[in-house]
C-alpha cells in the first residue's frame, strides 16, 4: 500500500496527509510517552509512593464487651477481629464475600466481615462464634450442629452458625427468600428448599449440607 492509497476517501476541507512517516512517528511517540514515566518510577527519579492515611479510632461492642481500637481505616471487621482481638472464630475464606466462612451478626444482622470496614461500626455491637454461648451452655444452634454432625472440617461452622442464627429470625418475621410461595404469611415456611435457599451465601467444602439443614430445622421445632 502507497501513500495514496492511505489517504483515499479523504475528501474537502477535512482531508490531510497520511504517510507511512506520519504513522512511524506517531506510534513511536505515543510508546516513549507511555513508557517513560514507568521508567522513571522505575530508576527511581520519581517517588510512586502513597503516604497511608492516618489511623483511626473505633469502639466497638465485642461479644458484650466494649473494645477501643486504633486501626488503619482501610482495616477490614474480618482482619480487627482476627489480627487486633484474636478472636479466630470468624474465617478468612475466600476475603472476597463469595464463602460465608467469616459470617458475623452486627447489630443482629448477619454480614460478610471480610467486606466491610471496621470503621463503618463505629458504636456498634458486632456478635461473632465465641460469643454465642452463655458460659459452658452452647446455643441451640451450636447443640443441633453437634447432634447432626452438621460440621466435618469445621472451617465453615462459625460462618454457618452465625447466619443460621439471623436465618431464623427474618423467616419468623415473614422476610421472603428468593423461593418464598405465600408471601402474606407473618411467617415464612421453613422447608428444605428455602433454607436452602437462605443459607446459599455459605458454603461447605465438605458438603454436609443435609446435616445442616436437618441441624436448623431441629432448631426451629420443626421434625427432621
Amino acid at each position: 500500500m502507497d501513500d495514496r492509497e492511505l489517504n483515499q476517501g479523504l475528501d474537502g476541507p477535512a482531508r490531510f496527509e497520511v504517510t507511512r512517516r506520519t504513522v512511524i512517528e506517531t506510534g513511536t511517540t505515543a510508546l516513549l510517552l507511555t513508557a517513560l514515566p514507568r521508567a522513571a518510577v522505575a530508576a527511581g527519579s520519581v517517588d510512586n509512593t502513597e503516604a497511608p492515611p492516618p489511623p483511626m479510632t473505633v469502639a466497638l461492642q465485642i461479644n458484650g464487651r466494649p473494645h477501643s481500637l486504633t486501626l488503619d481505616p482501610r482495616t477490614t471487621l474480618l482482619d480487627a477481629l482476627r489480627e487486633h482481638l484474636a478472636l479466630t472464630g470468624s474465617k478468612k475464606g475466600c476475603d472476597h464475600g463469595q464463602c460465608g466462612a467469616c459470617t458475623v451478626l452486627i447489630e443482629g444482622r448477619r454480614i460478610n466481615s471480610c467486606l466491610t470496614l471496621a470503621v463503618m461500626h463505629d458504636d456498634q455491637s458486632v456478635t461473632t462464634v465465641e460469643g454465642l454461648a452463655q458460659g459452658e451452655n452452647l446455643h441451640p444452634l451450636q447443640t443441633a450442629f453437634v447432634e447432626h454432625d452438621g460440621f466435618q472440617c469445621g472451617y465453615c461452622t462459625s460462618g454457618q452458625i452465625c447466619s443460621a442464627i439471623e436465618m431464623l429470625s427474618e423467616s419468623q418475621s415473614g422476610m421472603p427468600s428468593y423461593v418464598t410461595e405465600a408471601l402474606t404469611k407473618s411467617t415464612a415456611e421453613l422447608t428444605d428448599a428455602e433454607i436452602r435457599e437462605r443459607m446459599s451465601g455459605n458454603i461447605c467444602r465438605c458438603a454436609a449440607y443435609p446435616n445442616i439443614v436437618a441441624a436448623i430445622k431441629q432448631t426451629a421445632g420443626m421434625p427432621t
